[in-house]
Parts: C-alpha cells; structure tokens; sequence
C-alpha cells in the first residue's frame, strides 16, 4: 500500500510544508535578511539601510559563475527595463558568495554588462561578513574544486524585499522576464512604499 500511494504521500507532505514555509502576500517573514556591513563596487561601506526606499531584488552569486549567476542578472536587467514607470521604485543588490576573488573593482566591472540591471549595486566583504549575511538570509554557498578556477555552488533563489527592507517573497530561478517582471509588480501593487 506505501508503494502505491507513497509518492502521493510525499507530495502532500512537501506542499505543506511549502504552504507553512511560504510568506503570506506582503506580509514580512521574521528571519530572512537582517543586518549587514559589506562594501560596494565603489569600495564604500554599505548596510542593510542600502534596501530602504525602493523594492529590492537581492541575488547571491559571483562574477566566475558561468551560467546562473549571469542569466538571472539578465533577466532581471530585462524585467526592470519592462517595470515601465515602476523602474525607479525597483533596484537589484548583488552579493557575492566569493569574497576572495569578487574584490569592490571586480564586481563594479562585473555590473558594468549593459545586459544587466542598469545601477545594480555589487556587495563584497570579508569571508566572515558574508558568511552571516548569507546565513540571514539562509542561501546555500560553498566552494568546489581547487586552485584559481574553483567554482562556488549556491543557492539560486532572488529574495524581493519590500520598500521597509522587509522580506516580501521569493523569485525562482528559471522565470522568463516576463514572469519576473509580473511577479515584482504583484508585490508592487500588493505592498506599501515607504
């Protein structure tokens, strides 16, 4: 009997979880984002005021990751040009997993790909400072391989933080711009600016 229905089983139990994991629309989640000291791409120090006054999406990634990290920059450099008027209430922060290589002159040369969000601001740090934002906001990160080519796996989710700097939801991998682009303005229409 668990053969036949075990996968139906399953299934049910990981929608409930999801259901009890999920945010409620525009309601913030206690525990994901918090507090952060890391620096920009122009090597000045930035916290986590950097979100206050604009809906934020907020990727974790690296300037060597060949495929994710790239394509999701485009996409949500497509998304913001398609947020019409809505653009200038909406701005992208890119932290990186891979503080030894993406120094503030790599990721300002990095974000400088007109083919991603125009004014999209790069955050570095110490192992340490990003090792505790990453936890706050609890993405997955760690090096694989050795010597000066080693990739970095990571989570890939984007989080959507409200104008209050609250989290709001979260954007999968995978969404064309268009689907990107409409889930912001969901969040947008759904949630108060500051």
């Amino acid at each position: 009997m668990l053969r036949r229905y075990g996968p139906w089983i399953l299934v049910a139990v990981a929608a409930l979880v999801l259901a009890a994991c999920s945010p409620r629309p525009h309601q913030a989640v206690a525990g994901i984002g918090g507090p952060f000291h890391l620096v920009d791409q122009a090597g000045q120090p930035v916290d986590e005021k950097v979100l206050k006054g604009k809906w934020t999406a907020i990727f974790f990634g690296y300037t060597f990751c060949p495929d994710v990290c790239p394509t999701t920059l485009q996409t949500l450099g497509s998304a913001s040009q398609e947020l019409g008027a809505r653009g200038k209430d909406f701005q992208v922060v890119f932290i990186t997993v891979d503080p030894q290589r993406d120094t503030p002159a790599v990721l300002k040369s990095y974000l400088s790909s007109s083919a991603f969000p125009r004014g999209a601001i790069g955050l570095t740090g110490t192992s340490d400072q990003i090792a505790a934002v990453a936890k706050s906001y609890g993405v997955f990160y760690e090096k694989a391989g050795d010597g000066k080519d080693y990739a970095v796996n990571h989570s890939s989710a984007i989080y959507l933080m409200n104008p209050q700097g609250q989290f709001d939801s979260v954007i999968a991998y995978g969404l064309t711009p268009d689907e990107t682009r409409d889930q912001i303005l969901k969040a947008m229409r759904g949630g108060g600016q500051a």
